[in-house]
């Protein structure tokens, strides 16, 4: 074990980017000739679109502390201090809601999700704040052991630009990404610049078509020659450039003609480009189509379908990641075995309102749901238990298979 131990601690040192020029995100190069980062990929729409669908739904389920009773179940552990933090306010500044959308933002464009933790004289965390996760750096001390270190900048503190802080692991809620060392997460924008570029280059050209009058470019032919030929090319783009001039009619003079070159939009398949490079972008993130504006291949039947698949094979891992975080970082070693951290999918897993009410049915008349489970299902209020809300009811012909023939063995003849 000790050699294991020592293997582990000499690794080599977490890094926030793959190794190898062709995957370095310093400057965030493309061979489409467009920067991407994290700031610059938020304005393609496909983007934007992704990132806030998966932020929105994160920080809208329902955050919960659970402690296990000695029944084998689970309660709320209201009175916990975590508790709160969790489901209501993880800081003065900001909503849980706020605290998570921000957190999953962080996530899904740098790979990485970090934030603060502030704890009281006795241990007990008190506050959560977020850190941009481009300031944060992974490292490991000479004993091999991790640290994280900060640079703070004057919009965080005025008095304060440039200093770097040393937090330990246990002051810092890590939410890490898909990454190669377990440790740090790497960005899904530098993993895919390339498709994001090209979706940024296409959307440029498009807006220069169209500032173009929506026509591509072409030369003016002149019999003769043309003593000040800039004069005339100022005076053909003041006339006649810009989707504002589009369809002037134009005067030639002295025999010039017009000869347009290059290709049009629809055999460069411009939009078909645009359209697939939006379907590769959902891709990159997992994001049904239809999630994002594109319902050519959606209808009435698969729709509902799609929405509960991007609940179990989008939604469910980040949540994962955000619990097994949680529990690792804000809970004491003692608490571990006591106390767990669960979002609830529940709602998002719902099918229609005459499915739901199907399913309650046969759970109620077969025994393993009381009429409280459906309402609390329903967020609907509670039936007393003087009145039957929290019996468990069954169907009155229906027997042990042991038992089969038991009454009329009893009551007939002989």
């Amino acid at each position: 074990m000790g050699l294991l131990k020592n293997l582990f601690k000499a690794r080599d040192k977490p890094k926030n980017r793959t190794p190898g020029s062709s995957y370095s995100f310093f400057f965030g190069g493309t061979t489409s000739g467009k920067p991407v980062n994290e700031h610059t990929a938020m304005q393609m729409t496909a983007v934007y679109s992704c990132v806030r669908i998966l932020a929105e739904a994160v920080a809208g389920l329902p955050l919960h502390l659970y402690k296990y009773t000695a029944s084998g179940g689970k309660e709320k552990a209201l009175f916990h201090p975590l508790y709160f933090l969790l489901h209501d306010e993880p800081n003065p500044e900001m909503s849980s809601f706020v605290f998570r959308e921000t957190l999953m933002t962080h996530l899904l464009l740098w790979g990485n999700a970090y934030a603060q933790i502030i704890r009281n004289g006795k241990g007990e965390v008190i506050a959560l704040y977020p850190l941009m996760p481009n300031r944060m750096r992974v490292d490991r001390d000479s004993k091999g052991e991790l640290y994280y270190s900060y640079t703070r900048y004057s919009d965080e503190a005025p008095a304060i630009n440039g200093m770097t802080v040393t937090l330990r692991p246990s002051d810092v809620l890590h939410i890490p990404g898909l990454g190669f060392d377990g440790l740090v997460g790497y960005s899904p924008i530098a993993m895919a610049k390339n498709a994001i570029g090209l979706a940024m280059a296409t959307e440029e050209y498009g807006a220069k078509f169209f500032a173009n009058g929506a026509a591509p470019g072409g030369v003016l032919e002149h019999p003769g020659t043309i003593k000040d030929p800039q004069k005339v090319k100022e005076s053909w783009n003041m006339a006649y450039q810009g989707s504002s001039n589009a369809h002037r009619v134009a005067v030639l003079e002295e025999g010039m003609k017009y000869q347009p070159i290059g290709i049009s939009p629809e055999q460069a398949q411009f939009l078909e480009t645009r359209k697939f490079q939006i379907n590769e972008i959902a891709r990159i993130f997992r994001v049904p189509p239809h999630m994002v504006g594109d319902l050519e291949k959606s209808s009435f039947s698969n729709i509902e379908q799609q929405s509960l698949e991007f609940v179990k094979y989008t939604l469910d891992p980040w949540v994962i990641r955000w619990e097994q975080a949680i529990s690792r970082s804000l809970l004491r070693t003692d608490e571990k075995k006591l106390l767990f951290a669960k979002f609830n999918v529940d709602g998002l897993l719902r099918g229609d309102y005459t499915s739901r009410m199907n399913g309650y049915a046969i759970g109620i008349q077969n025994g393993f749901m009381c009429p409280n489970d459906a309402r609390a299902l329903e967020d609907m209020d509670l039936i007393p238990d003087e009145l039957g809300g929290n019996k468990f009811l069954c169907n009155g012909n229906m027997v042990d298979l042991a038992r089969a023939g038991y009454w009329s063995n009893k009551y007939g003849e002989g």
